[in-house]
């Protein structure tokens, strides 16, 4: 594939000449991977099997100054809030977000990752994110070691391009670093402060996480690979 051979240039810095390719995020909601706390999933409405409410009671830090209308990231999934009561808040999900996300597989009691939009002036501490979920990949291993821990993910074929040692991606609403990836799989490495204020800290083999490619290494790899099959059909 292509973008294999790439893929140390773009960390080295060396596909710069591209950067007129890369998105620009404007106006657009954006999240910088930083999980705020924990809400806990305290109702759920079912009108439809395409159609779902979820009541999420949010940390009381990560309620301060909401609006209907707002944007939270729940595991990395970019939801709008509907309803406001107190610190709980509504959100809405449709057929496409119960089915390309873990949310369709959330019950009543389980928490998620929460996250608010990112604000003009804050500190970007991981990296920008869209709240985009590309689709959701199994825990295949954890390896405990003293106060760390490795989690491998089921790498699909389909988004191997964009995994790339020391490269940047989303998983569960967390901006985490790329450690080692395989033939059919990656992995990261989990520090305890990660452990204790998200999900992983209680994550399992056989749980499957939300997956969020970075945006800019999906526009170099796009953008390498369509130039070079360009130059290589003349």
């Amino acid at each position: 594939m292509l973008s294999e051979g790439i893929s140390d240039g773009i960390f080295r810095g060396e596909m710069l000449q591209f950067a007129p390719f890369l998105p620009t995020q404007g106006n657009r909601i954006m999240f910088t991977g930083i999980v705020q706390g924990l809400g806990k999933l305290t109702a759920i409405h079912r009108p439809s099997e395409a159609f779902q409410t979820y009541v999420v009671e949010l940390p009381q830090e990560a309620a301060d100054n909401l609006q209907r209308g707002a944007s939270v990231a729940n595991n990395g999934c970019c939801l709008t809030i509907t309803e406001i009561e107190g610190n709980r808040v509504s959100f809405d999900l449709m057929a496409e977000t119960l089915a390309k996300t873990n949310l369709g597989l959330l019950k009543e009691g389980d928490c998620v990752n929460i996250e608010r939009a990112a604000r003009f002036g804050d500190e970007i501490g991981g990296h920008v994110m869209s709240g985009h979920i590309m689709a959701t990949v199994p825990i295949v291993e954890i390896e405990r070691d003293g106060y760390n821990r490795t989690v491998w993910f089921a790498l699909p074929h389909e988004l191997k391009p964009y995994i790339l040692t020391k490269g940047f991606v989303g998983l569960d609403g967390c901006s985490l670093t790329i450690g080692k990836v395989e033939d059919s799989r990656f992995n990261v490495h989990l520090i305890p402060e990660t452990l204790e204020r998200t999900l992983f800290g209680s994550r399992k083999v056989g749980d499957r996480i939300n997956i969020e490619i970075d945006p800019n290494t999906q526009a170099i790899v796009d953008t390498v690979e369509r130039l070079m099959a360009q130059r290589y059909a003349k």
